[in-house]
């Protein structure tokens, strides 16, 4: 029986209300009534409508852009429903911000992900939901339980339709060597051979390729990421997978649409024929292309707020 709370109740900030109402439906919920809005000067008011007394508390928020205001929103709203003696507390993060600051490459550089773990743990989140962390060692920044799903395994579904009983005539391409280990296991899902794609970054967001590591020529390739930003890792390595490596059709499958600076116009004049996402980032009208296909993330969050709720294991439902 759950005692931490008498009832769940499901919030939204502003980054993708999308999502939240995805998942409070799944649920058979109405969203909480809420309100986030802004002052004048910039400052970020939230106004907490209904009673939370009790209650288990979900807050929806991707810290995509504007990554620092839904930050601080986050904060606030958890700081808001912690004064308002919710029960617990769960940050349902699709999109974590700041994951690509997980170390230090040079002197003097901050950690910035462990900063936003020390900061949505002072706020008083008492547990946190998330998506396709970029690094897997982030759960461990944080003092509270972290609950971490893989976007791959809708994406492998998707794509399992698509390549049906032709797995011989298809290859998953890791963009890169930090990603070998999720590529080999949605190639495994779809039933297809693997490559992967040898390249080096002279500075941020610029990657040039290298070699590729296995055979694609004559294959239909699909390339599989965490994130794309400002898809230069993917347009070049759909570019030479086609020119040096002889792959006649290139697709490609990411769960975070960041998609800033020069992205769009570079996916749209790539070899690539159809982009396969995820919804953790809500993409805009002018973000928008005829090769995308989005798929809903909500039925996964709600399956897990739910085992959440009833303190039901997640081995079950998500493999672990």
């Amino acid at each position: 029986m759950n005692f931490h709370g008498k009832d769940i109740k499901i919030f939204t900030g502003s980054s993708n209300v999308a999502v939240a109402q995805g998942i409070a439906g799944c649920l058979g919920l109405p969203l909480g009534n809420c309100e986030c809005k802004k002052f004048s000067d910039g400052e970020i008011s939230v106004s907490i409508n209904e009673s939370v007394r009790g209650s288990e508390c979900f807050i929806v928020q991707s810290t995509c852009t504007p990554v620092n205001d839904n930050l601080m929103e986050m904060l606030i709203m958890i700081d808001a429903m912690k004064r308002a003696s919710a029960a617990r507390i769960t940050a349902v993060m699709p999109y974590f911000g700041y994951a690509r600051q997980d170390r230090k490459a040079k002197p003097r550089d901050p950690i910035s992900s462990k900063l936003c773990a020390d900061l949505i743990t002072a706020a008083g989140a008492d547990r946190l939901l998330t998506m396709d962390l970029h690094a897997n060692q982030i759960q461990g920044f944080f003092n509270i339980p972290v609950d971490h799903l893989q976007g791959a395994g809708i994406l492998a579904n998707h794509m399992k339709e698509k390549v049906g009983s032709h797995a011989d005539e298809y290859v998953v391409v890791s963009p890169d060597l930090g990603s070998v280990t999720r590529a080999r296991n949605f190639a495994s899902k779809i039933g297809t051979a693997l490559a992967i794609i040898d390249k080096r970054r002279p500075k941020a967001n610029v990657s040039e390729v290298m070699n590729i590591i296995g055979d694609v020529k004559g294959k239909k390739v699909i390339i599989l990421d965490d994130m794309i930003d400002t898809a230069g890792t993917l347009c070049n390595g759909a570019k030479a997978i086609v020119e040096v490596g002889g792959a006649t059709e290139v697709y490609a499958c990411a769960t975070h649409a960041v998609l800033s600076g020069p992205a769009i116009e570079r996916i749209k004049n790539s070899v690539i024929k159809e982009l396969v996402l995820l919804d953790t980032v809500p993409l805009t009208e002018e973000k928008k292309l005829d090769k995308f296909t989005v798929l809903p993330t909500a039925p996964i969050f709600a399956e897990a707020i739910a085992r959440i709720y009833n303190d039901k294991p997640f081995t079950a439902a998500f493999g672990g």
